[in-house]
């Protein structure tokens, strides 16, 4: 018999093999994305579709969450609830370009001299940066909790760097925060003018800050920035310049 007379062989070209194929990787696929899915469920950091908990750690999904409250404040003082941060709505104030129809006081952070109302996205990204970021890096650099973090004013109505034209701030709406200074439970005070220059523990909290402050806000300026900012990090949630981080 020769190579053109022989009967059909069974193998890659039978049809039932390749259903039977079709349906072994469809059943993988399938398998897949249930585990997928159940991964997803117990790790909500990761699930762009499980509700943001501020309490939760940092995942794939944390920072597309935390840009949609920046035009959703009604889910914004959702997501402090659910992630227990206590805080007051105020009613809101001002008018024109210094309207503050978002006023949100946080209850129980540790900022001084007092705590100043600043919109909800704000106050999420704080709280984040708190847990995430300050808090870790005190004990791990410096060997002690905070105690006290000092800032130089939310709330200001008034144009970009204090000119009579030009862009508005974002702290005309409280939409930013002006961070001088950190205090720890020791005693010790590390300010941004005097320390961020230097060359030990202090310089590198607050080089570690400055950055982790970058997965929460839209925009972190410091001294790295230019001289307006020597003494100060200014920390807001403005669309417009997201991604600023120097």
């Amino acid at each position: 018999m020769n190579r053109y007379n022989r009967p059909h062989q069974k193998g890659r070209s039978n049809p039932h093999y390749a259903a039977a194929r079709r349906a072994m990787v469809l059943l993988v696929l399938l398998i897949g994305a249930i585990a997928g899915w159940q991964w997803l469920q117990e790790h909500p950091q990761h699930n762009p579709l499980a509700p943001l908990d501020l309490r939760d750690p940092p995942g794939w999904a944390t920072r597309t969450k935390l840009i949609a409250l920046r035009s959703d404040v009604t889910e914004c003082r959702a997501v402090l609830a659910r992630s227990g941060v206590a805080f007051t709505a105020l009613p809101a104030t001002g008018e024109g370009e210094c309207a503050r129809p978002d006023r949100t006081r946080l209850g129980d952070y540790p900022l001084a001299p007092d705590t100043p109302a600043v919109t909800c996205p704000v106050a999420a990204a704080l709280e984040l940066w708190r847990r995430e970021s300050v808090a870790p890096a005190a004990r791990s650099i410096l060997g002690s909790e905070i105690a006290r973090i000092e800032h130089l004013g939310a709330y200001s109505c008034r144009r970009m760097y204090g000119e009579a034209d030009g862009a508005w701030s974002e702290h005309a709406t409280a939409n930013a925060i002006d961070i001088a200074a950190f205090v720890l439970e020791d005693g010790r005070r590390l300010s941004v003018l005097g320390d961020w220059d230097g060359s030990g523990e202090e310089a590198a909290f607050l080089r570690q800050v400055r950055q982790g402050a970058c997965d929460s806000f839209a925009t972190v300026l410091s001294p790295d920035y230019n001289a307006a900012h020597a003494d100060h990090f200014h920390l807001d949630q403005d669309d417009r310049w997201a991604g600023v981080c120097r």
